[in-house]
């Protein structure tokens, strides 16, 4: 019987589960990866609902302690091994840390709306038998082209989001990333050296390489058989 306490309920292909085994990876945590068949439909039903009331996933478990909604199980788990791994919230120096809370609510806020619709639009959809409407693909895509030249600024100026160190603002990000570089709208990305330059590095870290294994477009085929 596994004596692990963290467990994760969810599908390791799915962005925000990843987000969260992204922080597990970088701090080098044991956990377990409880799957959920979503296709049957099993979020939507007891006993996942007592984990996640909105039966969404992931849910998360630590012993007696309960989560759900990926960005706070990362703050938690970064905080509570603060001194374990890669120090993702820079928790030392207030300056520092505040820069990475700022870039972390640039992704929640400004970044995730309209990668979200791309996603779902030119990966999901397709892969359930529609096609993309192409409208709102170009809508979305000048949305985050917008997000992206700041961005672009930004990272002309320093390595990484916060700053010349990794940290939890660049982690957010890499899930929706990584399924987008499988897209024609990988563009947007390629097409903006700085950027361009900052995936590959971030794309490139044993955590996110450990993860995105789990992360095939394929997965989502199998997921609905």
């Amino acid at each position: 019987m596994s004596t692990t306490t963290i467990k994760v309920h969810g599908m390791a292909l799915a962005t925000c589960t990843a987000r969260v085994l992204l922080c597990l990876s970088e701090k080098g945590l044991d956990y377990e990866l409880v799957p959920v068949d979503v296709a049957a439909g099993a979020h939507k039903q007891q006993p996942y609902l007592s984990l996640n009331p909105f039966g969404q996933i992931p849910a998360f478990e630590d012993g007696d302690i309960k989560l759900f909604e990926s960005r706070a199980i990362s703050k938690y788990l970064a905080v509570k091994h603060k001194d374990t791994g890669t120090d993702l919230l820079r928790s030392g120096c207030l300056k520092e840390s505040a820069i990475v809370e700022t870039w972390m609510e640039v992704e929640a806020h400004q970044f995730n709306a309209p990668m979200r619709t791309l996603i779902h639009q030119l990966i999901l959809g397709p892969l359930r038998g529609s096609v993309p409407d192409e409208k709102i693909v170009e809508t979305e895509v000048d949305k985050l082209g917008k997000v992206l030249d700041v961005y672009e600024q930004r990272l002309s100026q320093t390595k990484y989001l916060a700053g010349d160190f990794y940290s939890m603002a660049d982690l957010y990000h890499i899930p929706s990333l990584f399924y987008i570089m499988k897209t024609p709208k990988a563009s947007v990305v390629t097409g903006r050296p700085c950027i361009h330059a900052w995936w590959n590095d971030i794309s490139s870290r044993p955590a996110t390489i450990e993860v995105s294994q789990g992360m095939a477009l394929d997965k989502f085929l199998s997921q609905k058989k």
